[in-house]
C-alpha cells in the first residue's frame, strides 16, 4: 500500500468522490471482505459489493487475498494507498494554472502553484513507481510569526535575496546530465483555530 496516491483520471477521481465509495476506502486501510464492509457500514452486501467493483475497476482497491469457506471463496480488498489526492490534471482545461495568474503576489497563484506541485510531482510519483526507483525531493515545512508587517517584509527581501544568490551559485543550463528542478517556496497565514463551541 503506497501512503499517497495521485489520482488524474477524471473518472477515477469521480468515483473517490462519492461518500459511499470514500468512506469503503477508509475502511479498506486493512483487508477486509464486502461482507465485513456490510455489517461495518450497515449497508446491503450486495450494494457494498457494487461500489467495491466500481473502486477495483478504478484502481484504487487491489485483491489482497481470497480465502474457502466451504464452497465459496470470500475476497477480501484492500485500498491501494493509506490516503489520495486529486490531481488538477483530473480538470483539464479548468485545472489551476500559475500560467493564466497575472499578479504572482495574490492568493489565486500561490493556490495554481501548488495544483502546478500536486500535478508534476504526481506524475512523476507514478513513473518512480512503475521503474522501481526513488523519486529525489526536498520539502521544507515550518512556522514562522513575525512581530510585525515590516518584519515580515524585511524577512521576503532576505530570503528571496539568498535563494537567488544560491540559484545563481548552483544553476547551469548546460552541462550535459544535468537535470533541472522545480523550487517553490510559499508563505501564507496559518488558518485560525474555530473558536470552541459552547456547551449545548
Amino acid at each position: 500500500m503506497h501512503d499517497v496516491e495521485v489520482i488524474d483520471d477524471p473518472a477515477a477521481a469521480t468515483v473517490a468522490l462519492e461518500p459511499v465509495r470514500s468512506r469503503l476506502l477508509s475502511e479498506l486501510a486493512q483487508p477486509a471482505s464486502a461482507a465485513t464492509l456490510a455489517a461495518r457500514l450497515g449497508l446491503a452486501r450486495q450494494k457494498v459489493n457494487y461500489h467495491l467493483h466500481t473502486l477495483e475497476e478504478h484502481g484504487l482497491v487491489r485483491l489482497a487475498e481470497k480465502r474457502q469457506w466451504g464452497g465459496l471463496t470470500e475476497r477480501l480488498l484492500v485500498a491501494t494507498a493509506s490516503s489520495y489526492v486529486v490531481s488538477p490534471s483530473a480538470l483539464c482545461p479548468v485545472a489551476a494554472d500559475p500560467g493564466r495568474e497575472a499578479d504572482r503576489l495574490s492568493a489565486s497563484y500561490l493556490v495554481a502553484l501548488g495544483a502546478r506541485v500536486v500535478r508534476e510531482v504526481g506524475a512523476l510519483l507514478r513513473q518512480a513507481r512503475e521503474t522501481d526507483k526513488r523519486l529525489a525531493t526536498l520539502s521544507i515545512d515550518t512556522e514562522i510569526r513575525f512581530r510585525s508587517a515590516a518584519e515580515r517584509a524585511q524577512f521576503c527581501n532576505e530570503l528571496t535575496s539568498t535563494i537567488a544568490g544560491l540559484v545563481s551559485r548552483y544553476h547551469d543550463a548546460a552541462t550535459p546530465g544535468g537535470r533541472a528542478h522545480r523550487l517553490v517556496l510559499v508563505a501564507h497565514p496559518l488558518p485560525l483555530d474555530p473558536p470552541n463551541k459552547e456547551p449545548s
